[in-house]
């Protein structure tokens, strides 16, 4: 019988429990906004790891924007599906002009919730991404892909829900992932939610703040032991 999460806090919460091995390690939780940043937000308190955002940005097909023919990130890292640009026809120009229409976005999206500008370091340090759920995996990948430009010891993919075909091209691009319900039948990412409402900005920048207070009060304490 398939999970339905009652929201994303809860699926969060779930999916903490099924990364305790990574509990108080030398990494960071990174989620993708907005719907990611309440399903992480747990996760980074539950294992005790500082919590940043990456904004990738879907790039979407002509005339049909919800389906994703690639997506671009933070450090302009563009992962292009090939297949699906192939079929559609999809011109580089196109994709050229997209391109910097969702890099504007994400400069937008950085400063609401990064007003510094400045993002965790993740050099030699294990992350564990996360969303809400995955559909064809296309930001994902762009995220993942970015990271990878960053260092970082290892990278954990973590999702609620996410189709088989996209948990099989995941899973060559990182070093583990944990999904907790993976059903073939998949029509959208929140039909497996009973409260699938879009999170507001407001609440992001709210979690992002609690969060990286209590990572500073965490440290603090940690000094104060020693």
């Amino acid at each position: 019988m398939i999970m339905a999460f009652k929201n994303r806090t809860h699926a969060g919460e779930i999916l903490s429990q099924f990364l305790t091995e990574f509990k108080g390690i030398e990494g960071v939780v990174l989620a993708i906004p907005r719907g990611g940043v309440e399903v992480a937000y747990p996760v980074a308190i539950n294992l005790e790891l500082p919590l940043d955002v990456i904004i990738p940005r879907k790039i979407g097909a002509p005339g049909n924007p919800e389906l994703a023919i690639g997506a671009i990130t933070d450090e302009d890292s563009l992962y292009i599906d090939k297949d699906t640009v192939s079929y559609l026809s999809v011109s580089g120009e196109y994709i050229e002009r997209e391109k910097k229409a969702q890099l504007e976005e994400i400069k937008k999206r950085r400063k609401l919730f990064s007003p510094g500008g400045e993002m965790i370091s993740i050099q030699n340090k294990t992350v564990i991404l996360i969303d809400d759920g995955i559909a064809t995996g296309s930001t994902f990948i762009a995220a993942i892909r970015s990271l990878k430009t960053r260092k970082p010891a290892r990278i954990i993919a973590a999702v609620p829900v996410a189709p088989p075909d996209s948990i099989n091209k995941i899973s060559k691009e990182v070093n583990k992932i944990v999904c907790l319900e993976s059903p073939f039948y998949f029509m959208a990412v929140g039909q497996f939610y009973r409260d699938f409402r879009q999170t507001p900005d407001e609440v992001v920048i709210q979690l992002l703040k609690k969060a990286g207070e209590r990572t500073t009060q965490e440290k603090d304490e940690k000094r104060e032991e020693k």
